[in-house]
């Protein structure tokens, strides 16, 4: 039986961030402090490419922060890529923590494709 899932993306899994990084190669989360224009954030940062701030995930509230300056800091496509990819990573380790098996296919319109097999069974 086949479902479609739409998620709506709260960032709390460290390492599914890590995790995302690493499939779109970027830079390694780390975790402190940053500046963005007029304030500080505090969380899991994440530096996104063309992007004059970076991206910062408070992990406990799901929420992100960050300055784009209405796409002149930074185009919200990269923030959406990343976004997918942590969906994506996220999906499947929770799939593979309870023992599924996960099959991955990129879709000619950019989407993504994940196909759980419940219990590993193929």
């Amino acid at each position: 039986m086949s479902h479609i899932v739409e998620i709506k993306t709260e960032v709390r899994d460290e390492v599914a961030i890590g995790s995302a990084c690493q499939r779109l190669k970027l830079d390694p989360p780390t975790r402190g402090t940053v500046k963005l224009f007029n304030s500080e954030a505090t969380g899991v940062i994440v530096s996104l490419p063309g992007w004059r701030y970076a991206t910062v995930f408070d992990t406990r509230s799901g929420e992100a922060r960050f300055d784009t300056y209405n796409g002149h800091w930074g185009k919200q496509a990269q923030l959406d890529r990343f976004l997918q990819a942590y969906a994506v990573e996220k999906a499947k380790r929770e799939a593979h923590l309870k023992g599924h098996t996960v099959t991955e296919v990129s879709l000619a319109d950019g989407s993504i494709k994940l196909t759980v097999t419940v219990g590993g069974a193929t």
